[in-house]
């Protein structure tokens, strides 16, 4: 009994040269694409398209308006700030005459204790 003859180069590249040509002649019997389905794949592939761009569109007003709402509520937060600022001030500042008054008030109050001890 003969034993396994390992294929040399020439063997290699006969089968290689084979196996592609009958690649190539299954490649050219194929029968050419129906323009019909082809535009149907176009059709759905627009159509994937803007669904994809409206999802998209959608997507980005989303996170403008929750942009926008941080930043009205942010506004309020500040304008209810400065509004418990206005309320905790007195209603009328002190003019510099009546500052004087009051020095003068509290340096007689401090003399008098004075003359007390």
């Amino acid at each position: 009994m003969a034993g396994y003859k390992e294929p040399g180069f020439q063997d290699r590249v006969a089968a290689a040269a084979q196996a592609r040509a009958k690649a190539l002649e299954l490649l050219k019997t194929k029968p050419a694409p129906d323009p019909e389905v082809l535009a149907q794949r176009a059709a759905k592939a627009a159509a994937r398209e803007a669904a994809q761009a409206e999802k998209r569109r959608l997507a980005q007003e989303a996170r403008e308006a929750e942009k926008e709402a941080k930043l009205a509520k942010a506004r309020e937060a500040e304008e209810a700030a400065k509004a418990a600022a206005a309320r905790s001030l007195p209603k009328s500042l002190p003019t510099a005459a009546e500052l004087k008054a009051a020095r003068d008030a509290r340096y007689a109050a401090r003399k008098a204790r004075q003359k007390k001890k």
